[in-house]
């Protein structure tokens, strides 16, 4: 669980001049900090700062605590010498939540109060904005980053966005704390895919972690025939297991498969990138042309597999993993210019749990461009909204490519692959010329839903540059 810090920022002089306005603040700030914790956020809640002094105690507690995040909550004006200690102090990412207590005072009832003093300090209680201004100035020049939330209780909108940049939050510790196994080598020539692992790291904190085909083997070599069974029933469990099917091919696909898990239990992976070619008929062909079922079970299971040694897509499907959304492994396919839609899929693992209807596991007499023949799964991606992310290593910088699109329904080519159809607001031939553009591999991770805005937090959070075509 992330710990978020909130604070809520005043100046002391008010309260002796205002009866019952703390109280009444302090009750805003907590219904923030209950909301905090639905949102599954561990709130570290240092209450109202009013003053510098009080700014570098509670500093201290936010420090100590080792906050992930820090929402600045502002309940009224409030010096920004109250504030910068602070922000200086915890260095994290900074959010500033500018939400009144109502969409708009009731002047009406406001203006019957009489008293100019009761009146001054009911609208010193809606008075956010008046410190906007002045701490954006501050922290510009104090060379601070920060994010708004302008709002007010009880809105919707405002609930969203502090979710969002909660689950962002949480998505950026998950990276930061993944090991992603790289197994086997790049496919030859598909020099799009080749990453720098030195940048992967610096840029999301993932720890990359090598491992050997001859592990697998020895894993694989291990099997039991109890193990076998009970892998088989997962597979016909999780999977449409196509009559055709041959029962060699499914022994062979559960052996890897068990290997597979194995390997991810012994070295604590949260995420995999494989490829391997080798001699013909070598046992790590076996291997190699076996993995696509139990990689696949491992994508549906928080483990996402990402084909042809595409590390990069493997950080991009581990993110919308991590955002719960799946992250389907996919390349472009074909456009159809009569439907306005993009089709992507691909060969290899798929996230079952964003499927439309069944999952199945079929038969491939070639692995097109890969040695051999095998197990494939055929599925598509459940209709509706979706989000696409490729990390791009950028002729400068790592950076998050995302668009919004949908899955929709149609025609689709049953090659032993998944394959979706994808419609876009900007249409396929804008989205197909914006999109490669930026210069992203020829892969991406497809989830369910729109996620574009937790993302762009993601990348604020992470400081990385966030491209979004649509």
């Amino acid at each position: 669980m992330i710990k978020v810090g909130l604070f809520g920022i005043g100046l002391d002089t008010y309260w002796p001049q205002f009866e019952g306005l703390l109280e009444r603040l302090e009750g805003y700030q907590q219904q923030i900090a209950d909301k905090m914790e639905e949102f599954g956020a561990e709130v570290v809640n240092v209450g109202l700062v009013d003053s510098p002094i009080k700014a570098r105690e509670k500093a201290q507690v936010l420090k100590t605590e080792d906050v992930d995040i820090l929402f600045l909550y502002i309940s009224t004006y409030a010096l920004s010498s109250t504030v910068l200690p602070v922000v200086q102090k915890v260095k994290c990412p900074v959010v500033i939540l500018n939400i009144q207590p109502v969409a708009a005072i009731d002047y009406e009832s406001f203006n019957a109060l009489g008293d100019r003093g009761k009146m001054t300090g009911e609208w010193l209680a809606h008075c956010q904005a008046c410190s906007v201004p002045e701490f954006a100035n501050v922290f510009n020049r104090a060379g601070i980053d920060y994010e708004f939330i302008t709002g007010y209780l009880g809105e919707q909108f405002v609930w969203d966005d502090i979710q969002d940049w909660i689950d962002a939050t949480k998505v950026a510790s998950i990276m930061q704390n993944n090991r992603l196994g790289v197994l086997g080598h790049y496919y030859a020539g598909m020099l799009d895919v080749y990453s720098d692992l030195t940048k992967q790291s610096a840029a999301f904190g993932t720890h990359i972690e090598i491992v050997e085909m001859c592990e697998v083997k020895k894993y694989r070599d291990g099997v039991t025939q109890v193990e076998v069974d009970e892998k088989l029933a997962e597979f016909q469990t999780t999977f449409e297991v196509i009559d055709t099917c041959e029962e060699s091919e499914l022994i062979r696909a559960a052996k890897t498969s068990i290997a597979l898990d194995k390997l991810v239990e012994n070295h604590d992976l949260g995420s995999l990138a494989y490829y391997y070619e080798g001699e013909n008929a070598n046992e790590y062909e076996n291997i190699v042309t076996s993995v696509i079922a139990g990689n696949t079970l491992l994508t549906g299971k928080n483990v996402p597999v990402a084909g042809e040694y595409e590390v990069k897509n493997a950080q991009a499907m581990k993110i919308m993993d991590a955002f719960g959304v799946g992250g389907s492994f996919s390349e472009f396919y074909a456009m159809d210019f009569n439907d306005d839609i993009v089709m992507l899929g691909h060969d290899g693992p798929a996230h079952f749990a964003i499927a439309e209807g069944n999952v199945q596991l079929v038969p491939l007499p070639v692995y097109h461009g890969k040695p051999g023949k095998g197990l494939s799964i055929q599925m598509t991606v459940k209709h509706g909204p979706v989000t696409l992310l490729s990390v791009v290593e950028g002729k400068d910088d790592v950076f998050l490519l995302v668009a919004e699109g949908e899955s929709v329904e149609g025609p689709v080519l049953q090659i032993g692959n998944t394959n979706s159809r994808y419609r876009f607001s900007i249409g396929a031939r804008n989205f197909m010329n914006e999109w490669s553009k930026q210069g992203p591999s020829h892969h991406c991770a497809i989830g369910v839903g729109h996620i574009a805005n937790k993302i762009e937090k993601l990348g604020n959070i992470l400081n990385l540059r966030v491209v979004r075509i649509c």
